[in-house]
């Protein structure tokens, strides 16, 4: 007689995902906003745009964490990787001056480890804490044969909303314009897949003391989220641009917010180059200008301001608890010219 076959046997754990979603429940619920209507566990996620808005534009992004869950599968950390999923799609949204409302998380692995996704999905609610913005709803998919054992990917997606009239784009950015950096927290998400060839080189005892902190920790330090601080500034005088500063580096994301006729000009003495970002050049013999086109180099966010409002701008951020300096300026652009330099 045929065995009985059973969704276990093929390798997907129905209980697993029941005992997953009563984990995560707890998280998702410090989240909420009152635009919320309903929970987690129905098809569709429902969210009612704030009468705060007359001409509500909605904003919203997608991206994943990319190669540094490698690092954190080798080092078995996964409570910091949820915060960069939200980070980098919250930080991006933010740029153009929309306020995240609401996150949604798919997480896909071979077979379901409880614990490790929970400590996935936690480190995601925290981030849309810190963001402000609510863990709506999600997906885990679990997929045997598709993915090592003890490995998942993830994605995430944020939509936010601004007022139309208040949409940033960068036209408004004139030569004279000082621009502004907000100290990143590490590496963030990016450049990882270079990360890891130099410590594939450099072989160094990951547990060992890093300027105070163990090295593990400063590789797989989250993503910081500039939500509330930026958002504040919008409120409080003009923001005339943003830029996100992920893959690209600084000389390939300040870009994406300048308008046609000016450039740049990033001043390399004005910020200092901070301890994993020396380590990571000297260990790879990584060139100057590879560094700038790779990593943030210690500025996961760019802020454009007129040169009246820069003193206040920083004054302001640096209350909201940013670390903040001044780091260029925008000029008129000739034709030959980079529209970012590094000087």
């Amino acid at each position: 007689m045929t065995t009985s076959l059973t969704y276990r046997d093929a390798g997907v754990d129905i209980e697993a995902g029941d005992a997953l979603v009563d984990r995560i429940k707890p998280f998702a619920r410090r989240t909420m906003r009152p635009e919320v209507l309903g929970g987690i566990g129905g098809f569709g996620a429902l969210f009612e745009i704030s009468k705060k808005y007359r001409e509500p534009v909605l904003v919203s992004g997608t991206d994943g964490v990319g190669t540094k869950l490698k690092l954190a599968f080798h080092l078995n950390k996964h409570d910091t990787v949820g915060q960069d999923l939200v980070a980098m799609s919250v930080n991006d949204i933010l740029v153009q001056g929309a306020e995240p409302l609401f996150f949604l998380d798919y997480f896909a692995c071979g077979r379901l480890d409880v614990d490790t996704a929970a400590d996935v999905i936690k480190g995601i609610a925290q981030g849309c804490e810190l963001a402000g913005c609510a863990l709506i709803g999600g997906e885990t998919a679990e997929m045997p044969s598709m993915y090592p054992e003890g490995e998942y990917d993830l994605a995430g997606f944020a939509v936010g909303a601004v007022e139309k009239s208040r949409i940033i784009d960068g036209s408004t950015i004139v030569p004279g314009d000082v621009v502004l950096g907000l100290a990143s927290s590490g590496a963030h998400s990016n450049g990882y897949s270079l990360v890891r060839k130099i410590i594939d080189r450099a072989n160094p005892d990951m547990n060992a003391d890093f300027h105070g902190r163990p090295l593990r920790d400063v590789l797989l330090a989250p993503t910081r989220i500039y939500v509330k601080p930026l958002l504040g500034l919008m409120d409080t005088l003009a923001v005339k641009g943003m830029a996100h500063i992920t893959g690209g580096g600084l000389v390939e994301n300040v870009p994406r917010v300048l308008p046609e006729g000016v450039s740049a000009v990033l001043e390399q003495q004005a910020w200092p180059l901070p301890p994993l970002f020396r380590w990571l050049q000297k260990e790879g013999n990584v060139a100057d200008a590879e560094m700038h086109r790779v990593f943030n180099c210690g500025i996961g966010m760019v802020v454009v301001v007129a040169a009246t409002d820069a003193d206040r701008a920083q004054t302001l951020l640096e209350a909201a608890g940013e670390t903040v300096y001044r780091i260029g300026r925008i000029e008129t652009r000739q034709p030959d010219q980079a529209r970012t330099r590094v000087i």
